[in-house]
């Protein structure tokens, strides 16, 4: 067989852009190609036969020729110069072969696939900071805890009230753990008529001031916090204050939450500045640590001294146990002795510069507070 002359790379060059030689193909089919050369070197006739040259149009050559090749530049050149919101262009009728297609921005291509995002409505005003709150309506549940509710007497003395059959319901006494209903039942104490159908509540902020009574009614005719305030059937005071303790002082007709918020595992923090005298540098560091009472050990929350001048310091307790007489027996048996007892804060509610005697509504953010800590003492 005869070895045909090779060609020279002129040749080839030629034949290569006229479409009459194929590039040479990678992977199987260029082992393929291989194979085959070699088996018709050695005079093997080769089983498959090659497939005849694609020729090619003068169209296509024409747009290989005329297309642009540094498409990472002309990329790169489109998102440079593109503007953001790029008005739609008509479709054009035709195209020629090989012309250059414009890319598209990536940023505007992902913007119109996107759902808008809906419209945010205005935001309704804040609830009105007063009084009167709107109230669940509840469904049946246990006398005692109807008229603990109700605020007219503790959820204690509902308990020894039943028990004493001085509570009535729809005419007959009242049993222990009797189920009631309160917008329908007709519950009475000691022969009084009580309103256990609330729609609403009040809660009032008083600034108590000193030798004023935490009760309802006094022996001895001593002013109450009730004569500071305007009265409203089942108003009951939240957390007591000694009688010559000034400061915050919440009142509600809602007595599941004065019974939820002085619950101890509720926790609320109560912070009292007391004027003393003595060494309350010492003190306050002992105090961290913790002072054991008679009923317990004491642990203040945080404990500050301020200087007043001489011996007198404003001691800043916090505290969440909320015993009987707590801040004064601390501050006793850390030998300080106490000339005011003012309490600055309870929970949310802060005094601020409300007057001695001086009452105000509850605000919307610190009834959101109250609601979200009495949910431990429910």
């Amino acid at each position: 067989m005869t070895t045909p002359p090779k060609k020279t790379a002129a040749e080839k060059k030629g034949e290569y852009r006229r479409g009459t030689q194929k590039k040479a193909a990678k992977g199987p089919s260029a082992r393929g190609a291989a194979a085959r050369a070699a088996n018709e070197k050695r005079g093997v006739p080769s089983v498959a036969k090659p497939k005849p040259p694609r020729e090619r149009s003068v169209r296509d050559a024409a747009s290989r020729d005329t297309a642009p090749r540094d498409t990472a530049s002309r990329d790169a050149a489109s998102r440079d110069t593109a503007p953001r919101e790029k008005p739609k262009a008509p479709k054009p009728e035709g195209r020629a072969p090989g012309a250059f297609r414009p890319v598209r921005d990536r940023s505007e291509a992902g913007s119109s696939k996107r759902r808008p995002k809906p419209q945010r409505s205005a935001e309704a005003p804040p609830s009105k900071a007063g009084g009167t709150v709107k109230a669940d309506r509840e469904g049946p549940m246990r006398v005692q805890r109807a008229l603990a509710r109700a605020g007219v007497v503790s959820r204690r003395g509902a308990d020894q009230a039943v028990a004493d059959g001085r509570v009535q319901v729809n005419g007959a006494i009242a049993t222990v753990g009797q189920v009631v209903d309160p917008f329908r039942d007709v519950i009475m104490l000691d022969g009084t008529p009580v309103i256990t159908r609330v729609t609403s509540h009040t809660w009032i902020v008083l600034h108590k001031p000193a030798a004023v009574m935490t009760t309802r009614k006094d022996p001895e005719k001593r002013t109450t916090v009730f004569d500071l305030v305007d009265d409203v059937p089942g108003l009951v005071y939240v957390g007591r204050l000694d009688f010559m303790t000034e400061g915050v002082l919440l009142l509600t007709t809602d007595g599941r939450a004065a019974h939820a918020l002085t619950h101890p595992s509720n926790e609320v923090e109560r912070t009292y500045v007391a004027t003393v005298r003595g060494d309350a540098v010492t003190a306050a560091k002992v105090a961290r640590r913790g002072v054991e009472l008679d009923d317990g050990l004491v642990v203040p929350r945080e404990v500050v001294a301020h200087p007043l001048g001489g011996r007198r310091w404003a001691l800043e307790i916090t505290i969440a146990e909320g015993k009987t007489h707590e801040v004064r027996r601390l501050c006793e048996a850390l030998e300080l002795e106490v000339e005011r007892l003012v309490r600055t804060r309870f929970g949310p509610v802060r005094l601020g510069d409300l007057p001695s005697g001086g009452a105000r509504a509850l605000n919307s953010t610190e009834r959101e507070v109250l609601e979200a800590l009495m949910v431990g003492g429910k």
